[in-house]
């Protein structure tokens, strides 16, 4: 089953059209059947890969809105294993249209329920709010890369996507997962991003990729050619990056699919152990206490060890009997 990755953040200008282009093209070069879907009215991923606006054509809208399914709304690429859903800007009134509607939040998981065997990563660009799109986008996604600015204001908007995501998991998708925060337009010779990166390293840990995407002049001059920048430029600083960014994705993918495969192996191997009925305690009745029996040694007549014993009864108590004299030992 395919992995659906959201490319999100509620902060416009962070590059999240050009991460989520660029990235599904990275993994199509990979030889990895890529779904690429447009839930932004702007439909800027659309033009960035080439399809000119069209209302006739199926896109993103109906799919939320169950007039088409998404196997007609597919749409081929330049790249041969790289296909997108395109979107359009009535995509604007589906805020409005899906207040009142039955499962609103799970409308694009259930659309893209079919084509997850099919595409190994599907790729959603989402609009910059936290809207219903938006909210449709997370629920359908196992995993959300965000992508940021190394600047104080994308660190107040990273906590406000933070906190919905947390929101997300309690009520609606509990196993929504945080792919990584990757830096975009990044310049590293500033002391700002230093700062920044090394407060993004300090809470985030290993979910800050390794791989950052630097300012580069082809990641912006290839959409206006509408081909991403692995097709504009492959040997530019910006494709580079997305290359590499791609692989970090695909091993961290592989890596746990392969630990997720040993964990079922173990645990169909493991040897099912029933539990042991607990055996109950059973008290024993106390003795009454009263006349002591005799020794069976006196009853037998066997030589005792003993040179004396106390005998109890009704006549003498506590007396002691020299047995040494009674038996003429």
């Amino acid at each position: 089953m395919g992995r659906v990755i959201a490319v999100a953040n509620q902060k416009g200008g962070v590059g999240k059209t050009t991460t989520a282009i660029n990235l599904a093209s990275s993994f199509a070069a990979a030889e990895v059947n890529t779904l690429l879907i447009d839930c932004d009215p702007q439909s800027n991923a659309s033009s960035g890969l080439g399809l000119v606006k069209d209302p006739e054509r199926i896109s993103t809208y109906h799919l939320l809105m169950g007039a088409a399914s998404a196997e007609e709304a597919l749409q081929p690429t330049e790249l041969e294993q790289l296909w997108i859903i395109p979107s359009h800007k009535n995509l604007i009134g589906a805020n409005l249209e899906l207040v009142d509607g039955e499962r609103r939040e799970f409308r694009l998981r259930d659309a893209l329920a079919p084509l997850r065997d099919r595409f190994q990563f599907i790729v959603l660009d989402c609009p910059p709010a936290l809207d219903l799109l938006t909210l449709n986008c997370l629920v359908a996604a196992d995993s959300v890369l965000i992508p940021m600015q190394a600047e104080y204001f994308a660190l107040e908007g990273i906590s406000e996507l933070l906190d919905t995501i947390e929101r997300i998991r309690a009520a609606l998708n509990p196993e929504l997962a945080i792919e990584g925060v990757v830096l975009t337009m990044l310049d590293d010779r500033t002391s700002l991003a230093k700062q920044v990166m090394a407060e993004l390293r300090k809470y985030f840990g290993d979910k800050l990729c390794s791989t950052s995407i630097p300012r580069n002049i082809r990641l912006a001059e290839a959409p206006s050619h509408g081909k991403p920048a692995l097709l504009y430029d492959v040997r530019s600083r910006g494709s580079e990056s997305y290359i590499r960014l791609a692989k970090e994705i695909i091993a961290h993918y592989f890596a746990q699919a392969e630990t997720a495969s040993e964990a079922e192996t173990q645990a169909v191997e493991a040897p099912i152990v029933e539990p042991q009925p607990r055996r109950e305690r059973v008290r024993l009745p106390r003795r009454r206490r009263g006349r002591r029996r005799l020794p069976r040694w006196m009853i037998w007549g066997r030589r005792p060890r003993l040179i004396g014993v106390y005998i109890y009864n009704d006549q003498c108590n506590n007396a002691q009997l020299d047995l040494g004299a009674s038996l003429n030992l």
